[in-house]
């Protein structure tokens, strides 16, 4: 069943590498294929096929549920139930919202915003709004999270916000199956009325329910760098944790009362069972918590039909079954990461001779689970914890076998006696204090975390092997060959420039502007896009996580053009994140805590024989704060690259009588993301571009770029591409040639927006 299994898993991640799905007379020579080696029973062919057929239909089916492009931006009024507990903060409250009744041809689910709502929003409340929807999509850049992706994976079929006039509607409540997220909002609203004050309220809601929306981004960071994220929402650990403690616990009971004529391991397989499934009810059904489950059936089925098959086996079933139930699961880190811990498991405590006692077996695979999934996370998130194995040792068993129950019991007295809830939980909030200060200073400590680019599909290759090589039983010679296995994964980088050339990513940050520039041996970052709240900003979403990829651990110099949100909203989180050695800017005020130079015409330097020249703001400055943006030209021997931050006509006027031809360049960044007073026929017939890169949001409020701009790139033959349409835009400055390419373009996915 294992290899059949693993043919399956290769046809459905076959599928998800596809830039568009096949045609359906594909899909149906598919079908006859699948057909065909059913009946001459070539069952390892057929697994593969049918993996393939299954995912391409499960894709195909997803598709269909998106909003159509022709209902994109105008008033729709509709109804439905709010499914989840909505995530608020100062500004405005995002939820998942299920239509039940439309005029149009909706998809069944969209994910909504309001903006200063006035009524308290609620999971299982019935709304009548009037909403303005889009098409999934979300910003594209290399080593940022793929929002399309995961709105995808969630059957979201529209993304919008609600209109406040005409005015909402709450109405009245109807019976259905949303009562379960109704039963978890009730949850949350008693929580937040018991007795106390405590500090861990948000831990508590995440480990009880799975609601991690409150937690603050600093505790996010540590448990990143403690290795313990795992820990601190309801995965796969907490229920079969859960399930393991029922189980035993019954099995116990059962065997000792002895009632009945039951074996007590079915009834205690059928027990943990159902409160895993209660425990997954209780945190939403979310993704990670259905495919728990499923895995839990599959190993409790084997209990309860008594069957004495290899653990691998009924791991390789619980996949199969993970996988015939939603084909998407693949496009999950959380899929993979806890298949491969629980198989990393088995393969090295499972079957040996020598069986280790409780404390050395934590070790060991507390040790095990570390090694096996650091090529993982290195490919996924670019960052592994050298402290987890020692925080995890610590947060483990606080976190399984006092914070979790504890919080459970607490959800459970609450309805009876407020009070003694209340004083659970004190008794949590101390618990869960003493592991904060544990794991904030871990985090503290040097070399907590390190950051590395991701590595290349060969040395996973190799370093996967090395991981069964390094657990193999202790007999087996030449184990430290796993080691070296290993050294693919530490000496991969990526390539960089020769020494005269340089490349520039303009990221996709919305409406924003941000771009990383690198020659061999510099990087430079000219702006850090918006902050959009205390939790979410460009330099933490989506320039940190872009530099990781790149296996950049310093940047020479920020430049931040100007004080706009949309310029500088990241750059308190990339300075945080990473070494900076430079601050240049037009604003030093707003960044007076590190050292900031203010940036002026003439400035200039030489990186690698790529010369930087700041071109404006003139000594006295301009009127307007937009004109006194950071004018940045950038050259090589054959190329030039001219950033123009918020410029609009007086700055370009000026530039153009002082520098005359000197502006020429190859690559214009658009001035003010190609705003209508900005980009003049004088100035752009200076510059000569070739390419016109435009940082503008998807459907922005303001209309960028305006029509009348793009008109004038086209008078001057410039060949204009917007990172709305495009995600990340690649410059490549070589010796000989200049190559232009787009993410969407060459690396996106059948289910990505083009």
């Amino acid at each position: 069943m294992l290899v059949s299994t693993l043919l399956y898993l290769a046809g459905v991640l076959l599928v998800q590498q596809l830039p568009t799905l096949p045609a359906i007379q594909w899909l149906m020579v598919g079908v006859v294929i699948v057909g065909l080696m059913a009946w001459l029973r070539f069952w390892r062919g057929l697994f593969f096929m049918m993996g393939i057929t299954w995912a391409v239909l499960f894709a195909m089916n997803s598709l269909s549920d998106l909003l159509p492009e022709s209902l994109e931006g105008i008033d729709i009024p509709v109804k439905g139930v709010i499914a989840d507990l909505p995530e608020q903060d100062e500004k405005r409250a995002r939820f998942d919202f299920v239509i039940t009744d439309s005029t149009r041809d909706l998809p069944s689910k969209v994910k909504l915003s309001w903006y200063y709502p006035r009524h308290e929003i609620k999971a299982g409340q019935h709304w009548s709004f009037t909403v303005k929807l889009k098409r999934p999509h979300g910003n594209l850049n290399p080593g940022a999270f793929d929002y399309e992706r995961w709105l995808f994976t969630e059957g979201i079929g529209a993304t919008g916000y609600v209109r406040n006039n005409p005015a909402p509607a709450l109405l009245p409540d109807e019976p259905a199956w949303y009562s379960i997220s109704a039963g978890r909002q009730r949850v949350i609203d008693r929580l937040s009325q018991l007795p106390g004050d405590t500090q861990s309220i948000a831990l508590v809601k995440a480990l009880a329910i799975g609601d991690g929306s409150s937690i603050p981004q600093e505790q996010w960071e540590v448990f990143r760098k403690t290795g313990t994220l795992h820990l601190m929402v309801i995965s796969g650990s907490h229920i079969g944790l859960i399930a393991g403690l029922v189980y035993f616990v019954v099995l116990r009971l059962w065997a000792w009362t002895n009632l009945l004529a039951w074996p007590p391991q079915r009834v205690a397989a059928l027990s943990a069972l159902a409160v895993a499934i209660l425990y997954s009810a209780l945190a939403g059904f979310s993704i990670p918590t259905q495919r728990a489950v499923v895995m839990l059936a599959i190993f409790m089925a084997a209990i309860i039909l008594q069957r004495n098959t290899h653990s691998l086996n009924t791991l390789a079933v619980a996949m199969f079954a993970v996988l015939l139930l939603d084909p998407l699961a693949v496009l999950s880190a959380g899929f993979w990461l806890s298949f491969l811990a629980v198989a990393v498991i088995v393969y090295a405590v499972a079957g040996r001779l020598g069986k280790p006692g409780y404390f050395e077996g934590v070790i060991k695979i507390n040790w095990a689970t570390t090694v096996a999934l650091s090529p993982l996370l290195l490919f996924f998130f670019q960052q592994v914890s050298i402290i987890a194995p020692l925080a995890n040792l610590i947060a483990v068993p606080v976190v399984s076998f006092l914070a979790v129950p504890l919080s459970l019991l607490t959800v459970m007295v609450m309805f009876v006696s407020p009070v003694l809830a209340g004083k659970l939980l004190f008794l949590v909030d101390a618990v869960l204090q003493g592991l904060w200060w544990i794991l904030n200073e871990l985090a503290s400590a040097p070399l907590s975390a390190i950051n590395h680019a991701e590595p290349s599909f060969w040395a996973l290759c190799f370093a996967i092997p090395g991981v069964l090589i390094m657990l193999a039983p202790a007999g087996m010679p030449a184990r430290w060959l796993g080691l070296v296995m290993f050294l693919p994964l530490a000496f991969t980088k990526p390539e960089q420039p020769e020494a005269g050339n340089f490349k520039m990513t303009l990221l996709d940050v919305g409406q924003g502007l941000s771009a990383v520039v690198q020659t061999s041996h510099h990087v430079l970052v000219y702006d850090t896009g918006a902050k959009f709240s205390e939790q979410s900003d460009m330099g933490q979403s989506v320039l940190l996580p872009f530099l990781r990829k790149q296996g950049v651990d310093k940047i020479d110099s920020l430049v931040i053009s100007h004080g706009d949100n949309d310029h500088i909203g990241g750059a308190e989180s990339l300075l945080a994140g990473i070494e900076t050695e430079q601050v240049l800017t037009s604003v030093p005020q707003q960044l007076n805590s590190h050292s900031p130079i203010a940036c002026a015409a003439a400035q200039s330097w030489d990186w690698d024989g790529v010369i930087f020249t700041v071109l404006s703001p003139r000594p006295p400055g301009f009127v307007s704060e937009n004109d006194n943006s950071c004018v940045l030209k950038i050259q090589s021997e054959k190329n030039s690259v001219l950033l123009t931050g918020d410029i609009e006509a007086a700055a370009e006027s000026w530039l153009v009588g002082v520098y005359g031809e000197q502006l020429k360049a190859d690559v214009l960044i658009a001035a003010h993301h190609g705003s209508k007073t900005s980009s003049t026929l004088t100035f752009l017939q200076t510059v000569q571009p070739d390419y016109v890169l435009i940082p503008a949001g998807y459907r922005n409020q303001f209309g960028f770029p305006h029509q009348s701009v793009l008109k004038r790139y086209q008078d001057i033959k410039a060949k204009w591409l917007n990172v709305a349409d495009q995600g990340a835009i690649f410059v490549e400055a070589g010796k000989e040639s200049l190559a232009v390419q787009s993410m969407r373009a060459v690396e996106s996915k059948y289910w990505n927006s083009r």
